[in-house]
């Protein structure tokens, strides 16, 4: 056990021996759909580790709540869902200027998703999410990604199979600080 700490605590002092800036940042969205009757919200911390000028590892996790609201003859039922994620990635900055960098996030994702009144589903994402950073000033940068390209099973966000989708539904906006 001693061995494994200390290998661990060396791995991680050369790593940042080598790194230049962590960041944090995230999002959160609220959404109300009235024709549906649908009303959700997620909130999704990012946080990451810059190894040099082009890469950086980082994950994301995600809480998620749906809830439902629909007539059964003369009652008004509703459903809940609340969902969960962890996503790590890989990110590759392939073009920076002094304000926009262009970066594609490498990744996979795991949720769990339950139902108010079921059972839970499990589910995995693995792909890329291209992206874009705009620098504020030297610590704050308004990013946002477009889309998805790769396979999804179960998972909590998207239809399930093999492809590429840019719809609104796949766009995230967000805020990262960088220290």
């Amino acid at each position: 056990m001693k061995k494994i700490l200390m290998i661990v605590v060396v791995m991680m002092a050369a790593l940042s021996s080598y790194a230049q800036e962590m960041y944090l940042g995230g999002g959160i969205s609220l959404w109300r759909d009235c024709d549906a009757d649908v009303t959700s919200f997620s909130i999704s911390p990012d946080f990451g580790y810059n190894l040099n000028e082009r890469w950086a590892v980082g994950g994301e996790v995600v809480f998620s709540h749906e809830g439902t609201h629909y007539d059964v003859g003369d009652e008004k039922v509703s459903s809940h869902i609340n969902s969960f994620a962890i996503a790590p990635y890989a990110r590759y900055s392939f073009y920076e200027n002094k304000i926009v960098r262009l970066f594609i996030d490498m990744g996979m994702g795991f949720s769990t998703s339950k139902p108010k009144h079921g059972d839970s589903v499990n589910g995995f994402e693995i792909g890329l999410k291209p992206g874009l950073a705009i620098k504020l000033n030297d610590s704050f940068s308004f990013i946002t990604k477009v889309g998805f390209a790769g396979y999804r099973d179960d998972y909590f966000r998207g239809a399930d199979g093999f492809g590429v989708t840019l719809d609104g539904e796949n766009i995230s906006i967000g805020i990262d600080y960088e220290f």
